[in-house]
């Protein structure tokens, strides 16, 4: 028969994969965060920029991922500086939980 199984081992097995992979230690939040926010951010602004200038054309897709590589390899290095002062500033003018 199926032994049911122990709620520590279900607990960690899930939550310690995303999409069957393990997930990355809590101190990667550190980077993971401005990463992703730069991906999805230069992402979409480059796309309205892009669309802007050049219009829909056959050339959109080029200019496009051209543009966004740029304006990704500027963003995620800023972000990894400016973050920190970014929480500061935020920590500062909002009401902390208590």
């Amino acid at each position: 028969m199926n032994q049911p199984s122990s709620p520590r081992t279900s607990a960690s097995s899930s939550s310690k994969t995303f999409f069957g992979l393990r997930k990355l230690p809590a101190r990667s939040a550190a980077w993971v965060t401005p990463l992703l926010l730069s991906l999805l951010m230069t992402f979409i602004v480059s796309l309205i920029s892009t669309v802007r200038v050049a219009g829909f054309s056959l050339d959109l897709p080029r200019l496009w991922l051209s543009a966004w590589a740029l304006s990704w390899v500027v963003a995620f290095p800023t972000l990894l500086l400016v973050l920190p002062v970014v929480r500061r500033i935020t920590a500062a003018i909002v009401e902390q939980p208590r």
